[in-house]
């Protein structure tokens, strides 16, 4: 089925059985730093950061040559310059992240129109419908791999399988530079002795509470009663990753992809102890949601907010909506409940507001007054001054610093 390398990277030869392995998931390697290499090639083989040099600079990509350093995404600048003194600092450059995303999946659409992007350097594939064009899904995989590197000049890690979880999980024991295919009739094989914290939507946290009860391996999860997982990780997800520990999976790639979230955070540039200036900006990020949503035609179901304490420790609480909306003030009022309900025991570095549960506005049962009317006007009239001014143009007077200008926005991370 597979081979491995020296460095422990999974591989499938060619000509490997690919049988059944109709999804693909094609993840770019290192893409913010393989994009700046392109347009600075003294890079390669380097240990390279992307992130703004500055005191609350996060890590936005790191080279594989920094990454050997224990260098990853979202890690503090400072803590990475820890580990990797040599490393060089890059500063982002997002349009051109966005404009080569946009080639790479130009490259996905014309093999199969069945693409699901789901993020800027990462996509699923569908390609049990274009056999007679392109071949079997391992040569499709190749050809994929092969057109990104001459049209782009960047390398991706290519994972085949019968479902989106361990397609993901192929690609990701193959990275970097690599091709794994695993075909139907072998997904446990491949599962079963993968360490349980790889699965897709268990982290670390999760791992460890697993590990404490020597659950390990997904063999381990899969041999494990639902009901003891439960206990473990909450009803909810013990399911889902019981059934993803025995190779179910039912979900197929969706061309046409519903948000099931909208959300804003915010790092500041010095850590926040004033619970009336947490509130404000828990309101202005409510307002930022909701202007998300009323453009999508979509209302939330439930509010929830997230804080990052100074020791980065984060947290999230939630709460059903008792009728959906897409009104900013009772997003932040529900958001200003929830965090009255939070112990603040240090100071916060990042705080966040998520609409969850999102359904097509308009789609609940109405009722005999509306609570949120002036409010919609309200809003409603801002809406319509942005887009006559610009956005961000009109806001709240509860949204400005005390120095009378906005807080600066969060850059994007790379998805590791």
């Amino acid at each position: 089925m597979s081979k491995q390398d020296g460095s422990g990277r999974l591989y499938s030869p060619p000509g490997a059985d690919d049988t059944g392995a109709h999804i693909l998931h094609v993840d770019m390697d290192a893409f913010f730093v393989a994009v700046e290499t392109l347009d600075d090639p003294s890079l390669a083989g380097k240990p390279v950061v992307i992130a703004h040099r500055d005191g609350r600079s996060v890590v936005s990509s790191a080279s594989y040559e920094a990454r050997r350093f224990g260098v990853r995404s979202a890690m503090p600048l400072g803590m990475a310059l820890q580990r990797c003194p040599q490393a060089l600092v890059v500063p982002p450059t997002y349009e051109r992240y966005r404009e080569t995303s946009a080639r790479v999946m130009d490259i996905f659409r014309s093999i199969t129109p069945l693409v699901e992007p789901l993020s800027i350097d990462e996509a699923f594939l569908d390609v049990r419908g274009v056999r007679r064009l392109w071949g079997s899904p391992g040569e499709v995989a190749s050809l994929i791999r092969r057109r990104v590197k001459e049209e782009i000049g960047i390398t991706c890690s290519v994972g085949g399988a019968a479902t989106k979880h361990v397609a993901k999980m192929a690609s990701t024991a193959s990275k970097p530079n690599g091709r794994l295919i695993i075909p139907a009739a072998r997904t446990q094989e491949f599962l079963d002795p993968r360490p349980a914290g790889s699965m897709w939507g268990v982290g670390p946290k999760a791992a460890e509470s697993l590990a404490a009860r020597a659950i390990r391996t997904i063999r381990d999860v899969r041999h494990t009663p639902v009901g003891t997982l439960s206990r473990i990780l909450g009803s909810a997800q013990a399911q889902r990753v019981h059934e993803l520990a025995n190779g179910r999976d039912p979900r197929g790639v969706e061309t046409e992809r519903v948000e099931k979230s909208v959300s804003h955070e915010e790092t500041f540039a010095h850590d926040v102890s004033d619970v009336e200036f947490l509130n404000a900006e828990i309101l202005r990020l409510a307002d930022r949601v909701a202007v998300r949503l009323r453009r999508g035609g979509l209302e939330a179901g439930g509010v929830a907010i997230k804080l990052r304490f100074a020791d980065f420790q984060t947290i999230t609480r939630s709460q059903s909506l008792s009728e959906p909306t897409a009104v900013g003030y009772r997003i932040g009022r529900l958001g200003r409940e929830l965090l009255a309900g939070v112990d603040m025991r240090a100071a916060v570095r990042l705080i966040g507001v998520r609409a969850e549960r999102l359904v097509p506005a308009g789609s609940a049962a109405l009722a005999l007054w509306d609570d949120d009317g002036e409010w919609k006007q309200v809003e409603g009239a801002l809406d319509q001054l942005s887009e006559r001014f610009g956005t961000g143009s009109i806001t709240r007077a509860t949204h400005l610093r005390a120095d009378g200008r906005r807080p600066p926005e969060r850059p994007p991370e790379e998805s590791d």
